[in-house]
C-alpha cells in the first residue's frame, strides 16, 4: 500500500497539523512524515495524545471569547482589548479563522483512526484510557468552537493529502450530538476498564472520568438553554454532575487556595491547563497583575503585590464597576481580596486590578504561573443549581447555590424562590465566584437564551447594538470553501 503523507509539527510534545487542508483550514505544514515512519507501536500513542493537550492549553488561555465579550473588564491604559470587548465584531474586523480548532480535531481523528490497528494486548486499559482522553479532547474542541460560531463543519475523518473534504456548516444541534456521542464513548471506555474508579485522577491536567462528566454537564446545559434541548438535557446535566460529585473532589476550605494551589494538590480542581515559570509569556494571568515587569515596584513578594503607584498598578485587565457591583451587597465576601484590589497607593487614582492569579513566590520574583482552571467543583455546584432552577425545582437549586455562598462567607440565599429570581441569583453568584475564569460570556448567553437576563441591556458595550451572539467567519475561510455560508446576522 502506498504510504499516505501526514503533516506534523512539534511544539512541546508531538503535535500533528493537517496536511493538504488549505481549502478549508489554511494549514501550512512544517514537515511531513509517512505512515511507515510513525504509528508503528503502541508506545507512539501516549506522547501523541499528550501533545494534543497543548491545543487545549492554548484555547483555555484565550479570554477573547469567554471573557472579553462579557461585562467583567474595563478599558485601561495598558489594555489589549480588541473588537470583542467593544462589541464591534464584523466580517472585516474580528472574524474567525477556525483552523486551529480543526488542527486539534484532526489530531484527534488521526489518533482514533490509527489506534484501531493496535490491541494493546499487554494492557488494554491503557488503550481505553488513551481513547477516552481523545474523545474527551475532541468533544472539548467542538464544544469550544460551536459556542463561538454556532453551526460548524463536522470533520470526523483523519485528513491526509489526497482526501481533503470540503464541508458545509452542520447545525449546532448536530455538532452537539457529536459532542455527546464522544463524551458517552469516553464514559463507557472508562467504565469498562478493569481498574475503573470514578475517584481516580491520574492527572488533573488530562480528561479523567470526572473531567469528561464535567464537560458533559456543561454541554448539556448549553444544549438545554441555547439549542432548545429542554428538560431532558437539564436532567442529563444533573446526572453528569452527580457523577462528578462521586469522584472525590471537594471545595477548598479557603477561597484563597482556589487558584493559589496547583492542580495536583488542589481538591477542588477537576481539569486545568498546566503552566510553569518559563511559559508565563503566554499566560493571561500575567496581564491580571501590575503591568510593568509584573511586580516591579511591589512592596513585597510574600503576598499579592501592591505597587507604589497607579502607573505600576495598571494591568492589561481591570475589573469593571459592573462586576464589582456584584460584590457590593456583601462587603465581607472573603473572595474579594483574592479577586481584585484597589490601588493601595495613598495618592493614587484608585485603579482596581485583578488578584485572582497570585502566582508563585520565587527568590527573585512572584510569577503568575498559575494553572488555568477549566473545571472546578464550585463551578459544577452552580451548574447543578442552574439545572434544577431550569426545571423549576428551586428548592433543590438553592442548597447548591448556598454551598458556594457559605465558602465565601456570605449569607445563604433568602430571596424570592420563583424560577427567574433564583436563576438571577445563580448568575450573579457565578459572576462573583468565577470572575475572570473565562466563563462569563457563555454564562450570559445561556441565561439570555433562557429568559433570565437581556444581555443587550446589561452588558455596557452591547447597549444599543445588534452584534450577533456568534462570530463571523473570515473571507479567506469562506473563499476557500464554497459550501460554507456566513454566520447569520452578518
Amino acid at each position: 500500500m502506498k504510504n499516505k503523507s501526514i503533516a506534523l509539527f512539534l511544539p512541546v510534545c508531538l503535535l500533528v497539523t493537517l496536511s493538504g487542508c488549505k481549502k478549508i483550514l489554511e494549514v501550512n505544514p512544517l514537515s511531513s512524515i509517512t505512515d511507515a515512519t510513525y504509528f508503528h507501536s503502541e508506545g507512539d500513542f501516549e506522547p501523541y495524545v499528550t501533545g494534543i493537550y497543548t491545543f487545549m492549553r492554548t484555547f483555555a488561555n484565550n479570554v477573547t471569547y469567554g471573557t472579553e465579550r462579557g461585562e467583567e473588564l474595563i478599558q485601561a491604559s495598558n489594555s489589549r482589548f480588541t473588537v470583542a470587548w467593544s462589541q464591534v465584531i464584523t466580517p472585516s474586523s474580528g472574524s474567525i479563522n477556525y483552523n486551529d480548532w480543526y488542527k486539534a480535531i484532526g489530531n484527534c481523528n488521526l489518533l482514533l483512526e490509527k489506534i484501531k490497528d493496535f490491541p494493546f494486548a499487554s494492557n488494554p486499559d491503557t488503550r481505553k484510557r488513551i481513547l477516552a482522553e481523545t474523545y474527551g479532547l475532541r468533544a472539548y474542541f467542538y464544544f469550544y468552537l460551536t459556542r463561538i460560531i454556532g453551526d460548524a463543519p463536522l470533520m470526523l475523518q483523519a485528513v491526509v493529502n489526497e482526501n481533503v473534504p470540503l464541508l458545509p456548516r452542520s447545525p449546532a444541534t448536530d455538532v452537539m450530538k457529536q459532542i455527546n456521542s464522544d463524551l458517552d464513548s469516553a464514559i463507557l471506555l472508562y467504565k469498562t476498564m478493569s481498574n475503573f474508579s470514578a475517584s481516580s485522577y491520574p492527572s488533573k491536567y488530562r480528561f479523567s472520568y470526572g473531567a469528561v462528566q464535567a464537560l458533559k454537564a456543561d454541554a448539556k446545559l448549553w444544549s438545554a438553554e441555547v439549542l432548545g434541548g429542554g428538560d431532558a438535557d437539564l436532567n442529563d446535566a444533573i446526572t453528569a454532575i452527580s457523577e462528578v460529585e462521586s469522584t472525590g473532589v471537594s471545595l477548598n476550605a479557603d477561597f484563597k487556595n482556589v487558584v493559589g494551589l496547583r492542580a495536583p494538590a488542589n481538591p477542588e480542581i477537576i481539569l486545568s491547563a498546566y503552566y510553569n515559570r518559563d511559559e508565563t509569556g503566554n499566560n493571561y494571568a500575567v496581564n491580571a497583575l501590575p503591568f510593568i515587569s509584573i511586580v516591579q515596584g511591589a512592596l513585597n513578594l510574600d503576598s499579592i503585590p501592591y505597587c507604589f503607584s497607579s502607573s505600576y498598578g495598571q494591568g492589561a485587565y481591570q475589573i469593571s464597576p459592573l462586576s464589582k457591583s456584584l460584590f457590593d451587597a456583601y462587603p465581607d465576601d472573603e473572595r474579594i481580596p483574592f479577586t481584585w484590589v484597589t490601588q493601595r497607593d495613598p495618592g493614587g487614582t484608585g485603579v482596581s486590578w485583578i488578584t485572582k492569579y497570585p502566582g508563585t513566590k520565587y527568590s527573585d520574583d512572584r510569577i503568575p504561573d498559575n494553572d488555568l482552571i477549566i473545571y472546578r467543583l464550585a463551578d459544577i455546584y452552580l451548574l447543578k443549581a442552574e439545572a434544577y432552577a431550569g426545571l423549576n425545582q428551586t428548592d433543590l437549586a438553592i442548597p447548591y447555590l448556598d454551598k458556594v455562598r457559605e465558602r465565601a462567607g456570605i449569607p445563604d440565599y433568602s430571596g424570592p424562590v420563583d424560577k427567574q429570581s433564583v436563576e438571577k441569583a445563580i448568575l450573579d453568584e457565578r459572576g462573583r465566584e468565577l470572575y475572570f475564569e473565562n466563563k462569563r460570556w457563555y454564562d450570559l448567553v445561556r441565561f439570555y437564551k433562557n429568559g433570565t437576563l437581556d444581555i443587550y441591556n446589561y452588558i455596557p458595550n452591547l447597549i444599543g447594538k445588534t452584534t450577533p451572539l456568534y462570530w463571523p467567519l473570515n473571507s479567506t475561510v469562506l473563499g476557500n470553501n464554497s459550501m460554507l455560508v456566513q454566520t447569520e446576522g452578518y
